[in-house]
């Protein structure tokens, strides 16, 4: 039998949607992805009110936390700049998320839109991707490193 270019990619096709599928099922099972879930909540809601003793209990002494703009933080400077309100979250929404764990470490990628800005009125809409790596500590699921993307 002759394997083709078509022949491959259909192959490779029906692998990737079958891996695609198997790790989609993974997501939506076990505790460890519902406490990661609730991580994240938790999160969103300390950089909205803005709560620096919740950002520093769901950060990683380690975080590297890096923006779309290819900007990137350590969590003293993450902390600061939103518990000092340097930069102001109106709003953050999360959609299409996903959530797998792998023991003790987790990825979670979500759709990001909000509105921020520097307390000066004006408000920027920001609509991207994100990736985390949480992992789970002695003191529960800390945020390890994020990265947004444009989409």
């Amino acid at each position: 039998m002759t394997v083709s270019r078509r022949h491959l990619a259909a192959t490779a096709l029906v692998a990737s949607a079958a891996s695609a599928f198997a790790l989609s099922s993974a997501r939506a099972e076990g505790p460890d992805s519902a406490a990661v879930a609730e991580a994240v909540a938790a999160l969103t809601k300390a950089m909205l009110t803005p709560d620096k003793a919740k950002l520093e209990a769901l950060t990683a002494d380690q975080l590297s936390y890096g923006h779309s703009s290819g900007k990137v933080e350590d969590k003293a400077t993450f902390v600061d700049v939103v518990a000092s309100k340097k930069t102001v979250y109106k709003s953050i929404e999360l959609s299409r998320q996903t959530v797998a764990v792998a023991g003790n470490d987790a990825i979670v990628r979500h759709a990001w839109e909000s509105e921020s800005g520097t307390g000066d009125g004006k408000w920027n809409v920001s609509k991207i991707g994100v990736l985390q790596v949480w992992q789970k500590q002695a003191s529960g699921w800390r945020l390890l490193a994020r990265q947004a993307f444009k989409v």
